[in-house]
C-alpha cells in the first residue's frame, strides 16, 4: 500500500514492505488495466447503474449520457443477517444471533510433545510443534464427510520477530517493522531465533473437532504436522531437473527445502491442498552487484531479490553457525558452479505447493507449470469428466498479471492426481477495451516466446513467468489478490486490492480516482461456461470505497452497511454468496489516512445476482481479515485474523502495549488466530 518507487529508492526501507509487499518490478510497456478501462468507456460507454452514477457524479451527465439501471428489489434471498456497523474497537463483532470463539492461535501445540505457548519465549524446537504465525489461507477437509470432524490446513504468510521473541534480549524496543531482528556486534544472528522464525513459516496441518459444548478444539492426531521454511519439498513439472534449480543441496534439481510467505491457497478436485508462495524474494540476499559482478540475473531482478548484504527481510543467512540450512538464503555466486552454492535457491520459490493433508509421510511438491511469481492463491474451475482441469492464479503486485492453467490430460474421477498439473498450457490474461478478453499462451514458440527473445524452453519460460507475460502482451493489473468461482453461474471473480501509484492523468470514468486507495473486483465468464476457451467477457462487479466514490454494477453506490476498501480475500460458497475480506493494512485506533472512514478490517457478504452487499464482521486493531471456509453443511465458518497489533509503536511496545489484546486480552503478545463462527440457531452462515 506504499509507493516504494517514488518514496523509497531502497524499497526494503519502505513502511509496509515488512508485511509481505514487494517492490514494483514490472518495467514493461504493456497497457495497464486503467488504460484498458478508459478505452472501453470511450468506445462502448458500457457503464450503467452505479458505475454510471459515480461517473456522472464526478464528471457530469454528459460523460456517459446513459440512465442508471434500476437496482434489483429481490434482496435478501441469500443474505439473511443484520449487517454490523463499522468498528473502531479492539474486538471481534459478528451479527446479532451469531457467536464466535478462537481456534488454533499462533503457538498452540498440535504435535510431538505438545509444548505450551509461552508469550514471546518459545524455542525453535517448540515452535516446530506449534501452529505458526500470521495465518492466511485456510481450508477445512472433512473426515469421512463430517461437518464436525476434519483436518485444517492454514497458511502462515510471514512473521513478526518482535512478537515471537518479545521476552528475549533486545526485542522490546523494536520499531513497527516485522523485519526488526537483533544482530550481535559482528552483525550475526542467533541460530535458535532464526530456526524459530523458519519454523513459524509455512503451513500447519491439524485435526479439529466440535466439542460437547459446541466449540471447536485442536485434536492430537498422527496426521498433524508442520510444513515449514525448512521441510524437504520435491520440484515437479517442466522445471524439475533444469539448470535453473540445481543447487548445492540438490545438484540434480529435483528437491528444495521449505515454502515461504504462504498467502492464499487452493483446493484441488482430488482433495489436496495447494499453498501459494507470495512475496518470497525478500528472504534472499544476492550481493553480486555490490561485488561488481554482472547484474542480478533476470530471475532475481524481475522478482525483487535484494542486493542488501543483510537481505531484504530477516537476515537468515547470517546465523552464527553458518550451517547450510541458513547459508542457503545467500543467493550470491560464491562457488565455482551453481551446484556449489545457492545462487539458484530463489528459483526454487515462487510456486504453488501441493500438500496431501491426510498423509503425513507424503512429500509436498512444487507444481512448476502453474508459473513462478507472487502467487496470491489458486482457484479451480468445476471439473468435467473427460475435460481438462482449469485453474487461475493472481500475481499480487502492482501492474502484474492474472494467469490461467489448462491441463493436457483430462479429469478422470478417482484416478486424476496432482501430476495432471505438470503438463498443460499456462496463459496470461489480456483485457480488451471492448469488454472482451483473451488468454495469451506462455509456451515455446508462441506469443514471442522464442530463443531469439530470450526464452530457451518451457523451464526458462516458467522460471521467468513475469517476463514471459511481459513479452506476450498481457494486461497490467492492480495487485490481483484472491480469486473465486461461483459454483452455480461459473463466473470468475478476482479482487484488485488497490494501486496508490495511479496518477491524475489516468483518471477515467470507471476508475474516477487518482491514487486508487480503495480497489475493485473484476469478473468474467465464458460462452457456454467453458473455462477452457481462449476468450471471455468481463466487467466490474464493484468499485470499492465510501458512499461518494463507490459503485456496484447493478446500480447505486455502497452505503453505511456495505462500504469497504481494499478487497483481498474472496470466496463463493456453494449457495453463491460472495464473501469479501479487506486488507487496508495495519489499521489501528490512531490511524488518520485515506482509509480512516472504514474502521477496522473485516468481511462482507454479497448476493451477486442483486449486487447487495452487507458487512458481516469486523476485527481487532492492526489485523488483516483473511481466509474463509465453511464446513460442508455451511453451519460453521472458519476465518483468520492476521498480524493483530502490527501497528504498535516501538515506544508502546517497549512499555508493554502490544497494540492489540487479541485473542487472549491478558497482557501477552497478540497472536494471529482462526475464528470459528456459528449461528445461535444452528443455521447456515449468512442465510
Amino acid at each position: 500500500m506504499n509507493d516504494y518507487e517514488r518514496d523509497y529508492p531502497d524499497y526494503t526501507e519502505a513502511p509496509g514492505y515488512e508485511h509481505g509487499d514487494e517492490p514494483p518490478c514490472n518495467t514493461s510497456k504493456n497497457p495497464n488495466f486503467y488504460e484498458v478501462m478508459e478505452g472501453r468507456v470511450k468506445r462502448r460507454s458500457f457503464l450503467a447503474g452505479g458505475l454510471a452514477a459515480i461517473s456522472t457524479g464526478l464528471f457530469g451527465s454528459s460523460l456517459l449520457g446513459k440512465a442508471a439501471l434500476a437496482q434489483s428489489t429481490a434482496k435478501g434471498a441469500l443474505l439473511g443477517f443484520t449487517p454490523v456497523p463499522i468498528s473502531f474497537d479492539d474486538t471481534v463483532v459478528v451479527p446479532e444471533g451469531y457467536s464466535f470463539h478462537i481456534l488454533g492461535a499462533t503457538g498452540e501445540p498440535i504435535m510431538g510433545d505438545m509444548p505450551a505457548f509461552r508469550s514471546g519465549a518459545n524455542s525453535a524446537a517448540e515452535q516446530g510443534m506449534q501452529i505458526g504465525q500470521h495465518h492466511d489461507g485456510i481450508h477445512y477437509f472433512p473426515i469421512d464427510g463430517s461437518s464436525e470432524d476434519g483436518i485444517i490446513c492454514v497458511n502462515h504468510e510471514y512473521i513478526e520477530p518482535r512478537f515471537l521473541h518479545a521476552e528475549k534480549p533486545g526485542y522490546k524496543g523494536q520499531p513497527i517493522d516485522s523485519r526488526s531482528v537483533v544482530y550481535d556486534a559482528d552483525g550475526m544472528r542467533d541460530d535458535d531465533e532464526v530456526q524459530l522464525e523458519i519454523n513459524a513459516h509455512g503451513v500447519s496441518v491439524y485435526r479439529t473437532a466440535k466439542q460437547a459444548d459446541g466449540t471447536w478444539a485442536v485434536v492430537a492426531d498422527p496426521r498433524n504436522r508442520k510444513i515449514t521454511g525448512g521441510t524437504p519439498i520435491a520440484i515437479g513439472g517442466p522445471v524439475q531437473g533444469s539448470a535453473h534449480v540445481r543447487t548445492k543441496y540438490s545438484p540434480d534439481g529435483t528437491m528444495t527445502r521449505g515454502t515461504l510467505n504462504n498467502c492464499a491457497h487452493g483446493v484441488t478436485p482430488w482433495n489436496t491442498y495447494l499453498t501459494a508462495e507470495e512475496n518470497w524474494a525478500g528472504y534472499f540476499s544476492n550481493t553480486d552487484q555490490i561485488d561488481q559482478k554482472p547484474d542480478l540475473p533476470r530471475e532475481h531482478a524481475r522478482y525483487g531479490v535484494s542486493s542488501n548484504p543483510q537481505g531484504g527481510r530477516y537476515g537468515w543467512h547470517l546465523a552464527k553457525s553458518g550451517a547450510d540450512e541458513f547459508a542457503r538464503f545467500n543467493a550470491s555466486s560464491i562457488g565455482a558452479a551453481a551446484t556449489e552454492d545457492y545462487r539458484n535457491e530463489p528459483n526454487t520459490f515462487g510456486w504453488m505447493v501441493e500438500i496431501d493433508p491426510f498423509d503425513p509421510e507424503s512429500t509436498p511438491v512444487k507444481r512448476t507449470h502453474l508459473g513462478r511469481f507472487a502467487h496470491e492463491g489458486v482457484v479451480f474451475a468445476p471439473v468435467v469428466e473427460g475435460a481438462p482441469v482449469v485453474c487461475y492464479s493472481g500475481d499480487d503486485a502492482r501492474f502484474e498479471y492474472i494467469y490461467k492453467f489448462v491441463s493436457d490430460d483430462v479429469w478422470v474421477p478417482g484416478e486424476t492426481d496432482g501430476s495432471i498439473l505438470d503438463s498443460g498450457t499456462l496463459y496470461a490474461a489480456k483485457f480488451n477495451d471492448d469488454g472482451t478478453g483473451e488468454w495469451l499462451a506462455l509456451a515455446p514458440g508462441r506469443n514471442g516466446l522464442t530463443p531469439a527473445n530470450g526464452f530457451a524452453d518451457m523451464a526458462d519460460i516458467l522460471v521467468n513467468t513475469r517476463l514471459a507475460a511481459d513479452q506476450a502482451g498481457a494486461t497490467k493489473m492492480d495487485r490481483p489478490e484472491w480469486g473465486t468461482i461461483d459454483p452455480n453461474s461459473g463466473e470468475v471473480y478476482f479482487a484488485l486490492t488497490n494501486n496508490s501509484r495511479r496518477t491524475q492523468a489516468q483518471v477515467d470514468a470507471v476508475n474516477p480516482r487518482a491514487e486508487n486507495n480503495f480497489g475493485q473486483i473484476v469478473r468474467w465468464h465464458y460462452e457456454n461456461g467453458d473455462h477452457t476457451r481462449a476468450s471471455f467477457d468481463w466487467d466490474l462487479f464493484v468499485i470499492a470505497g465510501n458512499a461518494q466514490n463507490s459503485a456496484v454494477a447493478t446500480g447505486g453506490a455502497l452505503g453505511d452497511d456495505s462500504i469497504f476498501a481494499c478487497p483481498d480475500g474472496i470466496w463463493c460458497d456453494e449457495n453463491s454468496r460472495l464473501w469479501i475480506q479487506t486488507d487496508m493494512g495495519d489499521i489501528g485506533p490512531d490511524y488518520d489516512g485515506p482509509l480512516k472512514d472504514f474502521g477496522m478490517n473485516g468481511m462482507l457478504a454479497s448476493d451477486p445476482a442483486t449486487g447487495e452487499i452487507r458487512r458481516f464482521l469486523t476485527g481487532p486493531w492492526g489485523q488483516e481479515t483473511t481466509g474463509v471456509v465453511t464446513t460442508p453443511d455451511g453451519k460453521t465458518m472458519f476465518i483468520n485474523f492476521q498480524h493483530p497489533g502490527a501497528h504498535a509503536s516501538a515506544e508502546a511496545f517497549a512499555a508493554g502495549d502490544f497494540g492489540s489484546g487479541f485473542p487472549d486480552y491478558d497482557g501477552t503478545v497478540p497472536r494471529s488466530a482462526t475464528v470459528v463462527i456459528t449461528r445461535d440457531d444452528g443455521g447456515i452462515i449468512g442465510a
